[in-house]
């Protein structure tokens, strides 16, 4: 935790990626938070505190106390530096993002430790989108998430982003192509790809299906039990359930007060060892990297409940996929090249399966997925040299962009004389 200041102002930022390593190392965040409870208590004109605070807050699992702190933060500051470890700084990278949990936006912090890149976090607001002066930077990101309550912020950036003078990245008008509607609908049909459509149902037509009212078939076409169920908006696996029959429509509609759900298709993607396999893959200006494979017995797949942590021989067979990416590359690449055409952002991530017949499972395309490099060497010595590939990547995008830029804005020799 940052030291306490006699002056706000030089209380530096660190952002999520302390704390979501304490948590993959299993240590206790208890008294990490009461320690920033009192941080921020002591000093509460300090917004980098209070910013602290919420993220280890949310970290701790208390999402809503977390946001009541966010918003102490952003009532007093809108903007957090997080300085480059490595330097001299090779670019400032402004993230456009919006007030929200950690799946709010992306968490670009945690891919890019120790690099060379100096994140400046701006939250926008719904009175005053963007303040004038913004920050000095050399490129763009719009990090902010797709949702329904950032569809208008997302509009007024495509105007304000138009004709920026620096290089953006993820442009806001393709942001809306991540939600699970619209990219299951884009990518139906595509070469290599399978992702069951996935529809919005509202409350009241899952308890018309439940109480046999409606057949499921006749209200979304084509689908059929089991389905998957999930709250709109969810992420990281809140709310999401498999549905057998209409039965347990009811039972699962008494645990989530939601007005609005997303309904899909379950595919039983279990290879014949009875084991589901769950891939994790970043496309970088169009190219695939390998970023993790988890293995389970349970179709509801997150890598920290796995079991990859307490089994080795779950491990090898992610160490084999790393090493053998680029043979998962060959057999996927019409899928791959699909799905980056469909979804033009230039950082994708995409969780998904290999199916028995050979397909790409979809389960969801984001830009605001946890991607790093945290696992211990000592446990994952793959890890490190495959994740360095993904920072890398990302690191020579924004370079690369940065170099582009001023080329085509150079003056000619006749605007030089």
């Amino acid at each position: 935790m940052p030291p306490l200041s006699s002056d706000p102002a030089d209380t530096p930022f660190f952002g999520l990626a302390p704390y979501l390593r304490m948590s993959i190392a299993g240590m206790d965040l208890q008294p990490v938070g009461e320690h920033a409870l009192a941080q921020a208590q002591a000093q509460p004109d300090s917004a980098t505190l209070w910013m602290t605070l919420s993220l280890v807050l949310q970290s701790l699992g208390q999402r809503e106390l977390g946001l009541t702190a966010q918003a102490q933060a952003l009532s007093l500051q809108r903007v957090y530096h997080l300085a480059a470890r490595q330097q001299p700084t090779r670019c400032r990278l402004l993230m456009l993002m919006e007030p929200g949990d950690l799946a709010a936006n992306t968490p670009l912090e945690c891919l890019l430790e120790d690099s060379d890149i100096e994140l400046i976090f701006y939250y926008l607001s719904h009175n005053e989108p963007l303040l004038t002066p913004l920050p000095e930077h050399d490129a763009v990101l719009v990090a902010m998430s797709d949702s329904d309550e950032n569809r208008a912020h997302l509009r007024f950036l495509e105007q304000a982003l138009a004709h920026w003078p620096k290089p953006v990245l993820n442009l806001p008008q393709f942001i809306p192509c991540v939600d699970r509607a619209t990219a299951s609908s884009l990518l139906q049909h595509q070469p290599g790809v399978l992702m069951p459509p996935t529809l919005r149902a509202s409350r009241a037509q899952m308890q018309a299906i439940a109480s046999g009212a409606s057949q499921l078939n006749a209200v979304f076409a084509d689908c059929d039990f089991p389905i998957i169920l999930r709250p709109l908006g969810s992420q990281g696996g809140h709310g999401l359930a498999k549905i057998e029959t209409p039965g347990d429509i009811n039972h699962y509609l008494t645990g989530q007060p939601d007005a609005e759900f997303f309904v899909s298709r379950f595919i039983n993607y279990s290879h014949a060892d009875g084991y589901f396999r769950k891939i994790r893959v970043a496309l970088i200006d169009g190219q695939p990297y390998a970023c993790h494979m988890a293995v389970s017995s349970n179709w509801m797949i997150h890598y920290v409940n796995a079991g990859m942590y307490e089994e080795a021989w779950k491990r090898a067979e992610e160490l084999a996929f790393m090493e053998g990416f680029e043979a998962f590359k060959r057999r996927h690449n019409s899928a791959l090249q699909a799905i980056s055409s469909a979804i033009p952002l230039d950082y994708l991530c995409i969780d998904c399966a290999e199916t028995v017949d050979g397909q790409l499972l979809i389960f969801e395309v984001d830009h605001a997925m946890v991607i790093h490099a945290m696992d211990t060497e000592a446990q994952f010595p793959y890890k490190q040299i495959h994740m360095h590939k993904v920072k890398n990547a990302f690191r020579d995008l924004l370079l690369r962009r940065m170099a582009d830029h001023t080329a085509t804005n150079a003056p000619t020799p006749v605007e030089q004389a």
